[in-house]
């Protein structure tokens, strides 16, 4: 396992997560209120039915999403608890789709390769961003798509990801974030350019809080999603 991609605390955290991250109301509530719209976003990049791996699925919430748009897609988690909690809602749910713990260095390793790639809310998580940016491009086919989001390090992401909704509003276990490992969205332009990527489209994704559901947008000032092209 890749120490420069993959951190056993974050692992940890995670998989003791992995019971609960279903629950609409439950630690991974933000991301169920946020998923539509981030679907939405890249199921309108990628365009047609394709095959998407989800690195860092967790219990597949993002996973599940695209398959239900048609897409075949594999999710891959190094958590393996999360990765059985998200086996066993796909059967559940009666879903098609392939779901796998290990790390996206084994994939690399064994030649595989991806028109769509997805990596949602996993790389502040990690310890080498930029190891991670060239990993995933590795597995890119020629003209592939790579979709990253992750949260903006500014003075109002820790005011909203970390303060108030860890410390105030409880709605993530405390210690989720680590403010200093969010990533500017031209810090990780620049990584995936590096990797040899083209950057070809940039989003926020907004809550409103008068319906507690999210949208996408311009603002890019705590969450934002990011898309590079080989």
């Amino acid at each position: 396992m890749s120490h420069a991609t993959v951190s056993a605390e974050e692992i940890g955290k995670f998989d003791r997560l992995a019971s609960k991250w279903w629950d609409p109301d439950g630690p991974m509530k933000p991301l169920h209120r946020m998923n539509p719209a981030r679907i939405g976003w890249i199921d309108g990049l990628i365009g047609h039915p394709s095959r998407v791996l989800d690195v860092g699925c967790g219990a597949g919430l993002a996973a599940e999403a695209l398959a239900k748009r048609g897409h075949q897609v594999l999710g891959i988690d190094a958590a393996g608890e999360a990765i059985e909690a998200a086996k066993d809602h796909a059967e559940g749910e009666g879903l098609t789709l392939t779901y796998r713990a290990c790390v996206a260095e084994d994939l690399a390793a064994e030649g595989c390769r991806f028109p769509v790639i997805t990596a949602l809310e996993v790389i502040e998580h990690v310890p080498d961003p930029a190891a991670f940016v060239r990993v995933l491009a590795e597995l890119l086919e020629p003209g592939g798509l790579l979709v990253l989001s992750t949260l903006n390090r500014t003075r109002r992401s820790w005011l909203t990801a970390v303060f108030g909704a860890e410390y105030v509003l409880r709605m993530l276990p405390i210690g989720t974030h680590d403010w200093k490992a969010f990533i500017a969205p031209s810090e990780l332009g620049a990584m995936l350019r590096a990797a040899g990527l083209r950057v070809v489209r940039t989003t926020g994704l907004l809550p409103d809080p008068l319906t507690g559901q999210w949208r996408t947008g311009r603002d890019v000032g705590v969450n934002y999603m990011i898309a590079g092209v080989k």
